[in-house]
């Protein structure tokens, strides 16, 4: 016979180490008969099924108290509630006392069965999400490594064949939000939810991973991980093995070194690296450049690590595409970087992304460029970067329908991703279906309506269609919701001009020409309101800077509509020729 100190709950079954109801340790010898809420619960005896009942009534309890002990208690819904019995109830008399033992014997035989059932998956699962890991420390320091152990493990565990596994960018959008197992399944098409807690004290570091069915909320495996933070690497790879196992994946060798591989050894270069991905991720000027500072930190301290060139090649990319600063400057620094991460890991995929971007964006090498993403895609078909990278280049080539449908292979991967949604509605207008385009818009509207690039492209589809006035106000917007970019200024002023208002089309211009005095401008976006007044001198003039300085948006050229009225002057067609979209 054993007790619980706290519930006053009596337990025959002297396995039994915690209470099954609030997870405190049991005490030997029954509770007194003039204690409050005694209950007796089962004999081990009875249950018959050793092996089942050692599972769900030892190993997991256990856990239970583990993890609050270790996590200071966790929020009543998100702890392990499957494994709970159920409140003690009012207290009986004697002469009912045998009645009520043989009634909870038989609760917990059939209570036993159906969440044995119910906790071993009925089909092999094919489909995960894994969410954002919760930072129980207290402290938003750590945010970067709770951010950073989910990311690495969506890398690690899309490794896995036969296993669908959704992008960042879309479990994020979850991050700090309401959300049950079940409504998050249906929203991502997942069958399985792994959730995970943080807390790191000192150098002291204690993750706590749930994998729950989406379907039904079940909870199929938990675990808590006690290490150091000089652990901190081989515990992702640890993790990744766990989940794997538990998702009853069929590993071969080469799928068991992709699953735990690591590219570095060095925990603070580790460290470093997820501090510049948290940086970078946040996408404004200021973090992408701590980032960079952070990949350089982190290749100082491993001069091997090739991820951490990736990262410094991406940031790099990010910064320039943000049309703050000259493409000449910060894209040279961006192709060394993913070449010396080639050269460290030839078969590092996110390595033959950047290179790959890098000779599109500002090598204007084409060929190169589709040979690297069709390399990427090679080592990793589940990349959702690598395919959206590829729709990229596709798109602004002209070839619009593998671009499409490239795009949508990036979608499913990552289906809450606001980029690529309006991304895909770029590429349709690209391809004169403009109607779609905006139906397209209209669901990433539905997921945030104030994402800028999806107003700006509702704005060129306006365009398109004549509409100016409601092309000026989607530009104007998008103006509104970003300081990182003046391109859309540059849609303003061509609605304003092509809507007849030529001269607030000219104020415009003039405070973009303003602003380029005091900042880097894109050349792009001011020769887009010189060709909406129709001045084809300074437009072409204009262009012609953004050739010398090979800024980024010059990549659009070709199959942008709003230049289509210069596709017969030979000077246009002589810029085309030398950046070799015409022979």
């Amino acid at each position: 016979m054993k007790r619980c100190p706290d519930c006053r709950r009596d337990y025959t079954d002297d396995t039994l180490l915690y209470c099954l109801d609030d997870g405190t340790r049991l005490l030997d010898g029954p509770a007194s008969m003039d204690e409050p809420a005694t209950a007796i619960l089962h004999n081990g005896d009875d249950l018959g099924d050793a092996p089942a009942r050692a599972q769900i009534h030892t190993i997991e309890q256990r856990k239970v108290a583990e993890t609050r002990k270790n996590l200071g208690g966790l929020p009543e819904k998100q702890s392990l509630s499957a494994y709970r019995a159920a409140k003690p109830p009012r207290r009986v008399g004697s002469g009912h006392r045998l009645f009520a033992v043989v009634g909870v014997v038989v609760i917990i035989l059939v209570g036993g069965f159906f969440a044995y059932r119910f906790y071993t998956p009925t089909k092999q699962i094919e489909s995960i999400a894994v969410m954002p890991f919760v930072n129980d420390s207290g402290n938003a320091e750590v945010e970067y490594l709770s951010d950073g152990m989910t990311e690495t493990l969506i890398s690690s565990l899309s490794q896995l064949p036969n296993l669908s596994v959704k992008a960042r960018s879309s479990v994020f959008r979850y991050k700090g939000k309401e959300a049950d197992s079940q409504t998050i399944g249906k929203e991502l098409n997942v069958q399985a939810i792994l959730n995970g807690r943080v807390v790191q004290r000192g150098q002291e570091l204690i993750l706590y991973v749930e994998l729950v069915e989406a379907g039904t909320e079940n909870s199929l495996w938990t675990q808590t991980y006690n290490k150091t933070m000089t652990n901190l690497v081989a515990l992702q790879s640890e993790i990744a093995r766990d989940v794997a196992d538990k998702l009853k994946v069929k590993l071969s060798g080469a799928d068991e070194q992709r699953l735990t591989k690591n590219y570095t050894q060095n925990a603070e270069a580790y460290q470093l690296y997820l501090k510049g991905r948290y940086h970078v991720q946040r996408s404004m000027r200021a973090e992408s450049q701590t980032g960079i500072v952070y990949f350089q930190q982190a290749i100082a301290a491993d001069p091997a690590y090739a991820l951490a060139y990736v990262g410094l090649a991406d940031a790099y990319r990010v910064l320039s595409l943000g049309g703050e600063l000259p493409s000449s400057e910060l894209f040279p620094k961006a192709k060394a970087a993913a070449e010396k991460a080639i050269e460290l890991d030839a078969n590092l995929a996110e390595a033959h992304t950047a290179l790959g971007s890098t000779l599109f964006f500002f090598d204007w090498d084409w060929k190169g460029a589709e040979r690297e993403l069709a390399r990427a895609l090679e080592l990793d078909p589940k990349s959702g970067d690598a395919h959206g990278a590829y729709a990229f280049f596709l798109s602004n080539m002209g070839r619009h329908e593998e671009a499409i449908r490239e795009i949508k292979l990036s979608r499913e991967l990552d289906p809450l991703n606001l980029r690529l949604g309006a991304l895909e509605a770029q590429y349709l207008i690209h391809a004169g279906r403009v109607d779609e385009a905006l139906v397209r818009l209209q669901k990433t509207f539905e997921l945030d309506p104030n994402f800028w690039l999806a107003h700006l492209f509702a704005s060129s589809a306006y365009i398109e269609q004549g509409r100016f006035v409601e092309a000026e106000a989607e530009a104007r917007k998008a103006e509104e919701l970003t300081d990182a970019s003046t391109h859309p200024t540059g849609f303003v002023g061509y609605a304003l001009a092509k809507g007849g208002k030529q001269a607030e089309a000219r104020i415009v211009l003039e405070k973009l020409l303003e602003l380029s005095r005091q900042r880097y401008v894109s050349p792009y976006s001011v020769a887009l309101i010189y060709n909406g007044l129709d001045d084809k001198e300074q437009t072409l003039a204009w262009l012609e800077r953004g050739y010398r300085e090979r800024t980024a948006l010059m990549t659009f050229l070709k199959v942008e509509p709003k230049w289509n009225n210069l596709h017969g002057d030979p000077k246009f067609q002589d810029l085309m020729r030398r950046m070799a979209f015409l022979p």
